[in-house]
């Protein structure tokens, strides 16, 4: 079943995408016109995502949609930025049709409606292959209040949101169906840890909260050890994480065989945030996550030195191997 020309796909599919935000001009022009208002500069970043690499390429293409959405959406709320309007490159192959193309579209519309953001443009061209995506995010900050994640400072507590290493747990549920027994996972714990895979919580209203009180901040895409990794290197600081305090689900907290506290911390596709603020201020942590709706926990602190590493509760250091996810 045919999809239709480039143009023919646009707007029947993605033009209805734009209807809420008058910068896409109804995506009959070259470029869009963002506007993030007085006294604010906007925040903007890309993701590509390539089928089989980062998504399951075989999967529902609303899934997919909210994957490819929902993942580059983190990188705003990271900055403490409010989604603004976001760009999207397709790179499709034959084996995309019409039917496809519908269901992805309208996970795209649902995912949309949940995060508060519109399509504003892009570009769609075929290739022989991997289906791949190409999505710039674009939000905005008040002038001068973007959370970097140069700022950590010796003394800083590091902290968390929501729960760390299901994404990574329904990755693998995922490639191996019978790992479900194997965990002696109940049918709710796999379908929750599968849906933590496919529809992550970008957590932009949390770190909105924090603007002007967190020192810095990155979203886990990696691994929680990887991208703190970020944090540490730009801030100039060790980041050490206690093994203890590190957020699990109930699922995530089974003591079955087939993986460990290292596999969790460093498998990525969390997007949660990571982020360090002042002892001084750790009480806005409690404010934040109570208006937000989202826990924050905190797991360590910045010393002097580099790099990242984890200890028990003795204080030995615990090992973790490759610190997360790396395209090379």
């Amino acid at each position: 079943m045919t999809a239709g020309g480039e143009f023919e796909r646009i707007a029947r599919y993605f033009a209805p995408l734009a209807a809420g935000f008058t910068g896409a001009l109804g995506l009959t022009d070259d470029a869009a016109l963002l506007d993030p208002g007085p006294g604010r500069e906007l925040v903007v970043s890309t993701d590509a995502q390539v089928a089989d690499v980062h998504f399951f390429g075989g999967a529902d293409p609303a899934l997919i949609a909210a994957k490819i959405l929902r993942s580059s959406v983190s990188d705003l709320a990271a900055m403490g930025a409010e989604p603004l309007a976001y760009t999207l490159a397709t790179f499709w192959t034959d084996a995309v049709d019409s039917a496809w193309l519908a269901r992805f579209s309208s996970g795209l519309a649902r995912e949309q409606a949940a995060l508060g953001i519109n399509l504003a443009g892009g570009d769609t061209v075929r290739t022989a292959g991997p289906l791949s995506f190409s999505v710039t995010v674009f939000g905005s900050v008040p002038k001068g209040q973007a959370i970097r994640r140069a700022g950590a400072q010796v003394g800083d507590l590091v902290a968390v949101t929501g729960t760390i290493g299901d994404a990574w747990l329904g990755y693998r549920l995922l490639s191996d169906p019978a790992l479900i027994n194997a965990w002696g996972l109940s049918e709710w714990d796999a379908a929750d840890l599968t849906e933590r895979y496919w529809r992550p919580s970008p957590r932009c209203d949390t770190l909105a909260r924090l603007r002007g009180e967190a020192s810095a901040a990155v979203d886990i895409s990696d691994g929680l050890i990887a991208d703190l990794g970020h944090i540490a290197q730009t801030s100039g600081v060790e980041i050490v994480l206690d093994a203890a305090a590190i957020p699990l689900s109930s699922a995530a907290r089974r003591p079955v065989a087939g993986f460990s506290l290292a596999d969790l911390v460093t498998g990525g596709d969390d997007y949660e945030i990571a982020l360090t603020i002042s002892p001084q201020k750790a009480a806005m942590l409690d404010e934040a996550a109570r208006a937000s709706g989202v826990p924050i926990t905190i797991v360590g602190r910045c010393t002097a030195g580099a790099g990242v590493r984890m200890r028990d509760r003795a204080g030995n250091s615990l090992p973790i191997g490759q610190a997360g996810f790396r395209h090379f």
